[in-house]
């Protein structure tokens, strides 16, 4: 029995429950998902994330695939689940469907759009976005950035409005950017890095850290083969050790290894990262080479120290975009930023898609970037 066959309009007929218990095959979108192995998970993941990795086990998460009767059992409720609604608003987590060409959405109703700012250009500017029959119409593409950085802000609120989890949040942020890159690959952006987990993030409460160490790990495991068919090159930038679990390691290493001859676009996720720490560990490692005489103090300059950042072949970003309504860098890319156009949006992120990031560049492309000098007339 397919999910498909089931009408979640209504609860579920005792034959459906009945024929539905004797499902056997895992359905393949739910085998990549990642799911928790029973008993001692929370004891495990509690140990790992408060920093004692000798309570870390290898067995705290699996994927469906590995474990059918968790697959099964998600399946059931995937299949069998009655949406909640309010209002107009279905606030289940969209499904993006795997395409030839596109991440597809589910049809049905979807969250409102966040009311975009109309207070005109303020702290770097703000921006409206435009309808997507010509989102991309006016957009010289001889001057795209080269290198668009984003602060993926809002979830939480957005969980708020809708009267749900800060988890469900987060998780509704999957759509928004996997809709995000493939605007970016429409429109032939080269390099694009998402701020998906400070450093600092480790201060929330234990449950919400868990959930999103989670919530990645599944990322990667659902959307590392689109993104490798797309062309696109997934990275990583951050500390790799510290409280991060070593299963998620394991799985930055693999997408890494599995993307990387890839060159259509480079996404680069900003995971236990902090721009502070990134300063550390780069001054760390020349003040290493500089005791051992492999380099001179006074031969240190800006090339020294963009060497030893963590991505020192990155473009510096050409254009900053942090939605939400925040006006702050947070903690991100404070080396790389340096001459970058700051761009502020009130949408929270839930509901960013690539018309709003083309709105973004379209404003870029009205400013004249000058980086200290003046217009020779």
């Amino acid at each position: 029995m397919d999910a498909t066959e089931i009408d979640d309009s209504r609860p579920p007929s005792l034959e459906e429950l009945d024929r539905l218990e004797r499902v056997v095959d895992v359905d393949p979108q739910v085998a990549r998902e990642v799911v928790p192995c029973a008993a001692r998970h929370d004891r495990e993941w509690r140990g790992c994330l408060s920093g004692n990795r000798g309570e870390l086990a290898n067995g705290s998460v699996t994927t469906a695939r590995d474990d059918p009767a968790s697959g099964r059992e998600r399946l059931a409720r995937r299949a069998l689940a009655v949406p909640r609604v309010r209002g107009d608003v279905d606030v289940r987590t969209a499904r993006l469907e795997r395409g030839p060409k596109t991440w597809q959405k589910r049809s049905g109703p979807t969250a409102p759009r966040s009311r975009v700012d109309d207070r005109g250009p303020a702290h770097g500017g703000t921006v409206a976005c435009a309808p997507m029959a010509d989102a991309t119409h006016d957009i010289d593409r001889g001057r795209v950035p080269r290198h668009v950085a984003i602060v993926m802000d809002g979830n939480g609120r957005w969980a708020k409005r809708q009267g749900l989890k800060r988890t469900d949040g987060h998780a509704a942020g999957e759509e928004a950017l996997f809709d995000t890159v493939e605007g970016a690959l429409e429109i032939g952006l080269k390099w694009m890095t998402v701020f998906a987990f400070s450093t600092e993030n480790w201060r929330r409460p234990l449950d919400e850290v868990r959930f999103l160490m989670r919530f990645n790990e599944g990322l990667l495991l659902r959307r590392r083969d689109d993104l490798n068919e797309r062309g696109v090159r997934v990275r990583f930038i951050g500390r790799r050790g510290g409280r991060v679990p070593r299963r998620v390691l394991r799985h930055i290493e693999d997408t890494e290894e599995l993307t990387r001859k890839n060159r259509r676009m480079t996404l680069t996720f900003a995971f236990n990262y902090g721009a502070r720490a990134e300063l550390v560990d780069a001054v760390r490692a020349i003040a290493t080479e500089a005791r051992s005489r492999k380099l001179a103090p006074d031969k240190v300059d800006e090339r020294t120290i963009r060497r030893h950042l963590y991505a020192p072949d990155m473009p510096d970003p050409d254009l900053l975009v942090r939605t939400s309504g925040e006006y702050r860098i947070s903690n991100f890319l404070l080396w790389q930023l340096a001459y970058a156009e700051l761009i502020f949006t009130d949408v929270l992120w839930p509901d960013f898609r690539r018309a709003d990031l083309f709105a973004a560049i379209r404003e870029f492309q009205h400013r004249e970037r000058r980086f200290g000098a003046i217009d020779s007339d």
